[in-house]
């Protein structure tokens, strides 16, 4: 296993089940994108692209919940006649 390896697709059994239930934004983003960069290099023998495709995959999905979250917390406020603050409500992001 290359050094490269291990800090893109660290073994599930250190990571949680899928390997990036505790990783915050940031650091899974760093990892899928140091997967992007070795798939497109294409010098990774065909057994480890797939095993590190499946474990970019599961960055993705990772990273879009974590973006989710976020945007759930995210309020817009509604000002009043006068300009001033009057409330908040959701940010309507559809």
């Amino acid at each position: 296993m290359t050094e490269a390896r291990s800090a893109a697709a660290p073994p599930a059994s250190t990571t949680g089940v899928s390997g990036t239930s505790d990783l915050p934004f940031e650091k899974a983003l760093e990892q899928l994108e140091e997967i992007v960069r070795r798939l497109e290099r294409g010098d990774v023998p065909l057994d480890e692209s797939v095993a590190i495709y499946e474990r970019g995959e599961r960055l993705k999905q990772h990273c879009e919940m974590l973006l989710k979250r976020a945007e759930a917390r995210i309020q817009k406020i509604t000002l009043g006649p006068d300009g001033r603050p009057e409330s908040v409500a959701p940010l309507d992001v559809a």
